[in-house]
């Protein structure tokens, strides 16, 4: 007797829907990236698709016409004038932009007359016309690097007298010297690693030894294990060299070596009572403490970091007798143009009908053409969105441009230049991101525009910016032996109509990194 079962498979459900999805083409999201970048990258990325796409070339108004007029020897020279002519277009007109989208086509539907019609623009101008050839070019300053903290410290060793065996572990532990001059390691493990790495055997004993003979090289405070060494070593260097009162040096060492926890939370009075000095003398002691430097290192550091640092406008703005004048600052930028061999190779194969074994030579210049003029169009598009959100912003701020006083700075968000505008808030923080404005009164990141806003007692409605720079002119002219504390500055606020919590003064101070009273306090 057989059983069999039968399994009942369920149904599949199957349904239609329609969905709409927005996606971002491949060429939206690079001119989202062309918006962002600032000047600087902008001349690289410029650089970089003309070396990817040999139709893309250097070359403005001039060098066309010297190329026309060299044409002109072997065809007509009206009509070559006239198309150029035609031709010829600035990237700095607004109403020559034009919101096209390239859509890829085939091969067959593909018309040669697409690539050089009249009224194509072979040439556009990516430069603005703002400056002569007799302006001086600042924007590349070379700087000198110099010499490493290292090399300057294994220079120094060089001049000593030691053996093979002392120069050996004295490299070891400068290498173990960090950028900011401090050996942050403990010497019980330098020596574990040179037993390891070298197959030296070495003490802790040896090796401090030779790191007393390392922390009194240049710069002074080199090779301390914590801060309180490093100034304490600054000190001693002073009094050997009678670089000051031997009395005050003597305090500030003692206070230094003794009352560090102290000094650090300046309970001065606390230490003052227990020095047998007067107060004048803990004053000026306390002033040589200070005036020490807590990272010996960095000086090595300050020239490579300038040359990082360095910023090239993306905006320059000028004061011309009252009325502004905005520029993009487009001078390091090249300027592009279609290689006309391309044109040409095209026009010539639309006369003729083009072979199979050459269809391939014809899909690679039409898909270079078109990211050619496609990458120039996404150029105008970027600089015209530039040049407009900068306008509105200046419009918004007009009074601050004008005077550059931080208390006319208006409350300003994203939102509000978007609506002046018209884009979204999206593109708006893409153009205030990484990009700078020169001024008559400075250099200021866009973001310093913006800014949140507050009413006062009278309805007023006024910028964080007004607020933070009463706070800072407060703490300024504040009694250095009686700090303002948050909650008095806050009532100072209230008293001049700013309805602003306790809480709300110590989150600004700490944007401004202004310390707490306590640790503003001085003698």
């Amino acid at each position: 007797m057989s059983v069999t079962f039968y399994f009942k498979q369920p149904m599949l459900n199957l349904t239609q829907s329609l969905k709409q999805i927005q996606k971002l083409s491949p060429q939206q999201i690079q001119l989202i990236k062309l918006l962002e970048i600032p000047t600087v990258q902008l001349e690289q990325r410029i650089k970089r698709e003309i070396e990817e796409n040999p139709v893309l070339e250097e070359g403005g108004e001039e060098d066309e016409r010297e190329q026309t007029e060299v044409d002109n020897n072997y065809e007509d020279s009206d009509s070559q004038e006239n198309e150029y002519e035609e031709n010829d277009t600035s990237i700095d007109s607004a109403e020559d932009y034009r919101e096209e989208s390239y859509d890829e086509k085939s091969l067959d539907d593909y018309s040669p007359e697409d690539y050089y019609d009249d009224d194509e623009t072979p040439n556009y101008r990516l430069s603005a016309n703002n400056y002569s050839d007799d302006d001086e070019r600042k924007n590349e300053i070379p700087y000198s690097q110099g010499s490493s903290l290292h090399e300057t410290l294994l220079s120094q060793l060089g001049l000593g007298v030691m053996n093979d065996r002392e120069r050996l572990l004295a490299e070891y532990i400068i290498g173990n010297i960090d950028d900011d001059g401090y050996l942050r390691r403990d010497l019980e493990s330098i020596a574990d690693d040179i037993a390891f790495s070298a197959n030296v055997e070495t003490t802790e004993k040896e090796l401090q030894k030779l790191l007393v003979i390392i922390q009194d090289f240049d710069p002074s405070g080199v090779g301390a294990r914590d801060i309180k060494e490093c100034l304490m070593i600054q000190i001693v260097r002073k009094y050997k060299n009678n670089q000051g009162n031997k009395v005050v040096l003597k305090t500030a060492y003692k206070i230094l070596h003794d009352y560090f926890p102290e000094f650090t939370k300046k309970h001065y009075e606390k230490i003052l009572s227990k020095l047998d000095v007067n107060e004048k003398t803990m004053r000026l002691a306390i002033e040589e403490i200070t005036h020490l430097n807590p990272k010996p290192g960095s000086i090595f550091g300050n020239l490579l970091a300038k040359n990082s640092q360095h910023i090239i406008p993306d905006f320059i703005l000028e004061d011309n007798e009252g009325e502004l004048i905005l520029h993009l600052n487009s001078k390091n930028v090249p300027e592009l143009r279609l290689n006309k061999t391309y044109s040409d190779m095209i026009e010539n194969m639309s006369k003729k009908n083009v072979p199979q074994k050459d269809k391939d030579t014809l899909l690679f210049v039409k898909q270079k053409l078109d990211s050619a003029k496609w990458f120039i169009e996404a150029i105008r598009q970027r600089q015209n969105t530039l040049m407009e959100t900068m306008h509105a912003i200046i419009d918004f701020q007009h009074e601050y441009f004008q005077e550059g006083d931080e208390t006319k700075l208006k409350p300003m968000i994203l939102k509000d230049i978007a609506e002046k505008t018209g884009f979204d808030i999206s593109t708006i923080s893409r153009v205030a991101n990484s990009k700078y404005i020169q001024t008559h009164f400075g250099i200021f990141p866009l973001k310093f525009f913006f800014s949140e806003g507050m009413q006062t007692d009278t309805g007023e409605e006024v910028s964080t910016r007004e607020i933070k720079k009463i706070l800072k002119e407060c703490i300024e002219h504040e009694s250095k032996q009686r700090p303002l504390t948050d909650e008095k500055l806050a009532q100072i606020l209230q008293q001049r109509g700013y309805q602003i919590a306790r809480r709300t003064v110590a989150k600004y101070r700490e944007q401004m990194n202004i310390l707490v009273a306590r640790l503003r306090k001085e003698l």
